[in-house]
This record gives structure tokens, sequence and C-alpha cells, in this order.
């Protein structure tokens, strides 16, 4: 007898978490390689590390998003 697959339901206390990858983001911004990895060194995109791999939390794209349209507004 096999076992059902582990699942984690996702509540309002813990939304899931989308992380995309540097193409990804690459992609959404219309920019190239090294200016993405640019934005994360400098800070200005939040990024974590799992490994040798980056990956970027969904909010922190549109956080950078939000942050430079303000900017751009003021």
């Amino acid at each position: 007898m096999s076992t059902p697959p582990l699942t984690v339901p996702h509540t309002e206390a813990a939304p899931a978490l989308d992380l995309l990858t540097v193409p990804q983001v690459m992609a959404h911004l219309q920019l190239g390689r090294s200016a993405v990895y640019d934005l994360l060194r400098s800070g200005q995109l939040a990024s974590i590390t799992l490994g040798r791999a980056r990956r970027i939390p969904a909010h922190a794209l549109t956080d950078f998003i939000r942050t430079r349209l303000e900017q751009e507004a003021a």
C-alpha cells in the first residue's frame, strides 16, 4: 500500500511564495542579465540564494516596480 503524497495546505496565514528565476525577471523587466544582476548586487531588488541558484520573490519584483514608479512620479 502506498502512502498519499504529502501536501501543505495554503492558508491566509501562510500564503504561497512565488520565486522567480533571473531569466523570468529579465523577461518581466525587459532587461539584460547584467542589468538584473546589478539590481540584485546593489540591493535594489531583493533575492535569496538556494545553493548556487538565485531566486527573486515575486513580491520583491512588485515592490521594486512600485518603488520605481513612485520615484518617477516624485
